[in-house]
């Protein structure tokens, strides 16, 4: 007779009562997950919901009201701002794919996630994630174009131009994604389901199963250097161009006004990649080198300062974004008084 899996205390109760098993006689999957939040800092899980929750809520606000804006007036349907479109949509999916959750762990001590949404959750993260990397690609193409061919721009960055960008950007994010949840689906999971973390993670929940995760590593890497490792690259080298270009230029003021073009898109780019890579890497050196609330806290300001910043600095640093937001605000205030 097959013996029944172990059985797990919740770490979450502070009776040690025996809530569920692993798994059944026929899966080698748990029900559930369990996330702990943030370990170390559960004392301060109601003062991060505060802020988290003023995040998400101003994250959600602004994401919304640029595509809004720029979908209202015509002026502004022109590549760059299709792209601000794409990259507020993807935000706005990004950040409502984690934050709910982790302020639910946070405010109502709900640590459980179904299997399922575990995985749900996994894709959606990193899909959008390498959405974006190829978003900011295509929008250092345009400013490429813009500065170093500005008379090429109408022609070169054309509408079916950037309906093939869409196309490339999403099949190539699903493509990569879907290897990723089968190899996460076919491992069994009988030693633990703790998840130390707010939301599920494909590195942190492979380290649950009872089996080798090789394959999820060696996959995990082959993923970086075909996102965001040639995107990056590829990003640079439009940079290189740009740059000399803007030297080219007659006057200071000149290269002052084209090079401030690239400014947001360079943040945009800092904030994207910098948290990105330091959770890659953090998950990949032993665990005693980075204090794990460190990590995830990290983590969870990868999935939350990004979709609140972006549209700020776009909108900020875009006179035309500011001068159709602020009339189209001052035309439905004054319709409504």
């Amino acid at each position: 007779m097959k013996a029944q899996p172990p059985r797990i205390d919740h770490p979450l109760s502070s009776s040690g009562e025996v809530l569920q098993d692993m798994s059944n006689s026929t899966s080698f999957h748990p029900d559930f997950f369990l996330l702990t939040g943030i370990p170390g800092l559960e004392n301060s899980h109601h003062l991060l919901a505060i802020v988290f929750s003023f995040m998400y809520i101003l994250g959600v606000a602004s994401n919304s009201t640029l595509i809004a804006v720029i979908s209202v007036h015509e002026s502004l349907h022109q590549p760059m701002y299709f792209f601000l479109v794409m990259l507020a949509v993807g935000d706005l999916v990004l950040s409502s794919t984690t934050v709910p959750k982790t302020l639910c762990i946070f405010w109502f001590g709900s640590h459980e996630i179904s299997f399922d949404s575990c995985l749900v959750q996994i894709f959606f993260i990193h899909f959008i994630c390498m959405t974006e990397s190829a978003i900011l690609l295509a929008m250092a193409y345009d400013r490429y174009i813009a500065i170093c061919f500005p008379l090429s721009y109408v022609t070169k960055l054309t509408l079916s131009f950037l309906r093939t960008i869409v196309s490339v950007s999403v099949t190539r994010s699903v493509v990569i994604m879907i290897p990723v949840i089968l190899l996460l689906w076919r491992l069994p999971y009988q030693g633990g389901n703790i998840i130390e973390h707010t939301y599920c993670e494909h590195m942190a929940m492979a380290r649950l199963a009872t089996a080798s995760i090789l394959i999820n590593v060696i996959y995990g890497m082959v993923i970086i250097i075909l996102t965001s490792v040639i995107d990056l690259f590829l990003i640079g080298l439009s940079y290189v161009s740009i740059i000399q270009a803007v030297m080219r230029l007659s006057t200071s003021k000149a290269r002052r006004k084209t090079s401030s073009t690239c400014v947001s898109h360079l943040c945009v780019i800092t904030l994207l990649y910098v948290p990105a890579f330091f959770s890659f890497i953090a998950h990949r050196i032993p665990h005693n080198s980075i204090p794990p609330y460190v990590h995830i806290l990290v983590a969870n300001l990868y999935v939350i300062v990004p979709p609140m910043l972006n549209p700020i600095i776009y909108g900020v640093r875009t006179k035309e974004i500011q001068q159709k937001a602020i009339k189209m605000f001052m035309g439905n205030f004054i319709e409504y008084h």
